[in-house]
Formats: structure tokens, C-alpha cells, sequence
């Protein structure tokens, strides 16, 4: 049974937008049926008219569409709301959305801010709706079977973990131009009180803790705003200490010029340790101090169960961003799809970014500047 979905945000010119929908689409468990795709009626509504869907179920605001489709008889009406505006319009819709009854899919960091963060969550408790968050780095296969080496043990206590997301699409000012992506990410109106660390920062933050399972408690940052005119950071680095007595280092950076999405996460115990790299995505480096090397590919009959679920071609075909998008929506799908049967969703199921996830995310954001603000060198993580 396919879920029906709603969008907010994403019309002509998103790109995020038409990945959520790409991503929604692809293992058929989604149906695009209503959308207030801008705050600009006219652009909404061009918008849906291009993706096909009927006029009646094209909206000016995204209060219209949730007031609406809650008004529709149930067999009609949408059931998952997926929002993926800039970040000073997660936390309103959001809300609404859960308070009207509607599972939300919402686009990373969780909110604005800390505070929202922390409201949004009261919110999810008190609705008992669900909520995803696309954090997409969990999704690929590969990543899967490095955080089930970990919890299985294998590698002995963490001990050290590194972190690294270079960018270097923001190495020159592109906000003053027509580069719509740049405009918003870099005001702190629409962005939030952080730039890199708040894009792509917390992605690397949240890929640490979901492979290793282990959480930041303190974190002693230096933060930098590299090119002139810039009104947010873009380059910095984080200095961890970690529950279970580990240490890390995250590096996040946007001004690394000729690099892309370069993400890549190295994990270290008593017993061995792993490497992990976007550019690379199918493949698990696992390094032993008594043997040799091992590469596990994506696809593999030896996988974890979580890799396994979480493939869908043979060994030697690519998955690559896409895919791993479309895992967090098909999880978050089989397990609303299980409740709705009124069963308890497979554990495979369950595995997809959430509240919990959201706010942590919010709290690195805001710690990591303030402690890149401080002349203390150790800056405590607190939810």
C-alpha cells in the first residue's frame, strides 16, 4: 500500500526538493498527491502543475494544504508530510503538520534553533506521530555494515574516531550572485547561527555517533569565516570527547577549493579499526593489526542483515547518494505501513534518523559555536 504524500517547499528551482521526490519514488512506497511547493502561490502552483498532480491539491500556503487534507475524508487525504524548506521554516510546518494528525519526513538540520528543537520534540511526544529526519550519509549500505562491526564487538572498544566533510563549492563569495543555495545558507536569518557546521558539520556529527554508537559529551571548537563579506562560518574544526571514554576529531569545511561532498569517517578500536569514503561509497575498508586488510563490498552475501536490507542490487552495481536517500523514506514507509496494519515494524525498519537524532543535531550546532566563541577549551554537549 502506497503512502500518500504531501510536500512542502521544493518547487522550480529546489534542488533539494526533487531529490526527496526522487527518493520517495523509487521503491514505490510513496504517491506524490498534494504540495504547497513556495511561499509564492503562483510558483506552488506552477510547480505542481509540472509534476502532474491535480489542481485542487496545489496549495498557496502550507497552512491551506494541512488544513485541507485533514478535511478529507481519510481514504483520500495525505498521510506523510515531507518538508524541505530552508531551515527558519522547519519548525512552524512541522509542528502543524504533527498537531493535524500527519507523519512527518523533514529535511535536516531539525530547526532553527536548540529551543525549537526541544519544543518540536515535546511535540512529537505529545502527537505520538512520527518523525524522520534526513540525515543521508546513514543510509548507504555500506555504513550499515561499519556500524554493525561496531556493535558486534569486533573491534574492541572505540577509541578514536575521525570525522571529515570538505566542500569547496563556497571557496569564492557565490551568496551575492544568482546561486540561490549559497543566498540562504549563508544568512543567518534563513541559516541559522552556523554555516558549514550547521550543513554539512552536523551530517559528519551525526554519522559519528550512528556508526559508533557513542555520543559527544564535550567539544572544544575553532571556527572560521574564511572568505570576506561571508556572514557565517565555513570552515572548522572540532576537537571530541566521547561517551565510552573515546576521542574524535570532526573537520567541516566549504572552502576547500576543487574538492566536492568528500565525506569519509575512519574508526578506531583496541582490536582494529575502519574506513569509510563517499567517493567510494560501496566499499568498507576494515584494517586488523594481525592480518591483512579486508574489503567488504556492497552487495555481498557476508553482510550484516542492515547492509543487506538496505541493497538492492547485485555485487559490482553501484548505490550511491540516491539510494541511500531512498533508504531513509523506505524504512520510515515499512514502519508506518506496519502500524497501520497494526503490527510492530522489523527492526530493519525502525533504522532511520529521528527526534532524538534532530535535537542532538541542534545541540552540536549551537555548542560547537559557542564554543568556537569562547576562550574555554572544553565546551559541554548538553540536549
Amino acid at each position: 500500500m502506497k503512502l500518500r504524500l504531501g510536500m512542502i517547499g521544493g518547487g522550480q528551482g529546489a534542488f533539494i526538493g526533487a531529490v526527496h521526490r526522487l527518493a520517495a519514488a523509487l521503491d514505490g512506497q510513496y504517491e506524490l498527491v498534494a504540495g504547497a511547493f513556495s511561499s509564492n502561490a503562483e510558483t506552488s502552483r506552477a510547480s505542481g502543475q509540472l509534476l502532474g498532480l491535480a489542481p485542487g491539491r496545489v496549495y498557496g500556503s502550507y497552512q491551506e494544504m494541512l488544513a485541507q487534507e485533514q478535511a478529507r475524508p481519510e481514504a483520500e487525504r495525505v498521510q506523510v508530510i515531507s518538508i524541505v524548506t530552508p531551515n527558519h521554516v522547519h519548525f512552524a510546518p512541522a509542528r502543524l503538520a504533527l498537531e493535524s494528525g500527519f507523519d512527518v519526513v523533514l529535511d535536516k538540520p531539525l530547526t532553527f534553533s536548540l529551543a525549537e528543537a526541544r519544543e518540536l520534540a515535546a511535540v512529537v511526544a505529545a502527537t505520538g506521530r512520527r518523525l524522520c529526519l534526513t540525515h543521508t550519509y546513514t543510509g548507504y549500505p555500506m555504513v550499515k555494515e561499519a556500524r554493525a562491526l561496531v556493535a558486534s564487538g569486533q573491534l574492541g572498544r572505540i577509541r578514536k574516531v575521525y570525522v571529515e566533510y570538505p566542500q569547496g563549492w563556497l571557496s569564492r563569495l557565490e551568496e551575492g550572485s544568482e546561486n540561490k543555495q549559497a543566498a540562504w545558507r549563508t544568512d543567518p536569518a534563513r541559516s541559522g547561527v552556523a554555516g558549514a557546521m550547521g550543513d554539512i558539520g552536523t551530517h559528519a556529527f551525526n554519522l559519528l555517533e550512528y556508526v559508533t554508537g557513542l555520543q559527544v559529551e564535550q567539544l572544544c571548537a575553532d571556527i572560521h569565516t574564511v572568505v570576506p563579506g561571508r556572514l557565517l562560518d565555513d570552515d572548522g574544526a572540532v576537537l571530541l570527547r566521547l561517551s565510552g571514554a573515546a576521542s574524535g576529531v570532526l573537520v567541516a569545511t566549504q572552502v576547500a577549493a576543487g574538492e566536492e561532498n568528500n565525506l569519509r569517517l575512519r574508526v578506531y578500536g583496541e582490536l582494529g579499526g575502519l574506513d569509510w569514503q563517499q567517493a567510494d561509497a560501496n566499499t568498507l575498508l576494515v584494517k586488523w593489526p594481525d592480518r591483512p586488510a579486508e574489503i567488504r563490498r556492497t552487495g555481498a552475501a557476508y553482510l550484516s542483515t542492515a547492509a543487506r536490507h538496505n541493497a538492492r542490487t547485485p555485487a559490482g552495481h553501484p548505490e550511491g547518494y540516491l539510494e541511500a536517500f531512498a533508504n531513509i523514506y523506505r524504512n520510515f514507509a515499512l514502519t508506518l505501513q506496519a502500524e497501520l496494519a497494526g503490527q510492530p515494524p522489523a527492526p530493519e525498519a525502525l533504522d532511520f534518523p529521528g527526534i532524538e537524532e534532530g535535537v542532538r543535531g541542534m545541540a552540536f550546532i549551537e555548542t560547537v559555536i559557542a564554543s568556537g566563541r569562547s576562550a574555554a577549551k572544553w565546551t559541554e554537549l548538553s540536549v
